[in-house]
């Protein structure tokens, strides 16, 4: 009896050891998959700048990608609660976020826009906003932005990427406030819409990582560094946004 527990315990030990190398293998990465042209789903399949640059860095590292879909707003509180390892969906590097969780580095450059009707005259520079309608999506730079630098917008708040712009498109909103990358592929997409030149701000994204995870946000460190270096960052950039950066 007690060679057979002695037996089991070592059974169970190597079970056990077993199960921690594969989750030693895995990336748990959460993303609100609804943000051309960086995290969106195409023919049934989750795609975008962020979702490839994240198989990319996976591939470096050796490790397999698991990924889970969330709201924008829940992606921080799921990496903080463990349900994620990392947060990726073109999420800005804030003050703010930078006191509840580490980040990459910045893997990529953009700003705020604003993006109206092609045919609205009364929005022709930021200051206009004042007294408007702008929609924004919850959870994002936009919302305190706007709070803090237009006080007299009249918010329009939405849980999804889509929904922002297309209350611009029916005329429920007289202009949304969200990235330039995005904006600019929607009006591509839709004429009846543009987007105005002038940035609002000047944005670096990077990937949330817990604060406790330094090694694991020195590995991703060092794929970026290598992604950039063998041309796989380049490609991916002008595949998405038509420039090498």
């Amino acid at each position: 009896m007690k060679l057979r527990h002695i037996l089991f315990s070592m059974a169970l030990a190597v079970t056990c050891s077993s199960k921690v190398f594969a989750a030693d293998d895995v990336l748990r990465v959460a993303t609100d998959a609804t943000f051309p042209p960086f995290e969106y789903v195409e023919n049934g399949k989750r795609t975008g700048f962020d979702v490839e640059m994240i198989e990319a860095l996976g591939k470096v590292m050796g490790k397999k990608i698991e990924w889970t879909d969330i709201d924008f707003k829940g992606l921080i509180p799921a990496v903080l609660s463990k349900r994620a390892d990392v947060a990726a969906s073109a999420i800005y590097i804030t003050d703010e976020r930078l006191k509840v969780v580490n980040f990459t580095h910045p893997y990529y450059t953009g700003g705020l826009a604003i993006l109206v009707k092609a045919d609205n005259t009364a929005i022709k520079a930021p200051a206009d906003l004042n007294g408007k309608k702008v929609s924004v999506q919850v959870g994002t730079k936009s919302v305190q932005f706007l709070k803090d630098s237009y006080p007299k917008v009249e918010r329009v708040e939405v849980e999804k990427n889509d929904q922002m712009f297309e209350l611009v498109k029916i005329g429920r909103a007289d202009a949304a406030v969200t990235g330039k990358p995005a904006a600019l592929l929607y009006a591509k997409a839709n004429p009846v819409v543009k987007v105005l030149d002038k940035t609002l701000t000047v944005e670096r994204y990077g990937f949330a990582v817990r604060k406790g995870d330094t090694e694991l946000t020195n590995e991703m460190n060092k794929a970026l560094e290598t992604l950039r270096a063998n041309g796989t960052y380049a490609a991916l950039v002008a595949k998405y946004f038509g420039t090498a950066k």
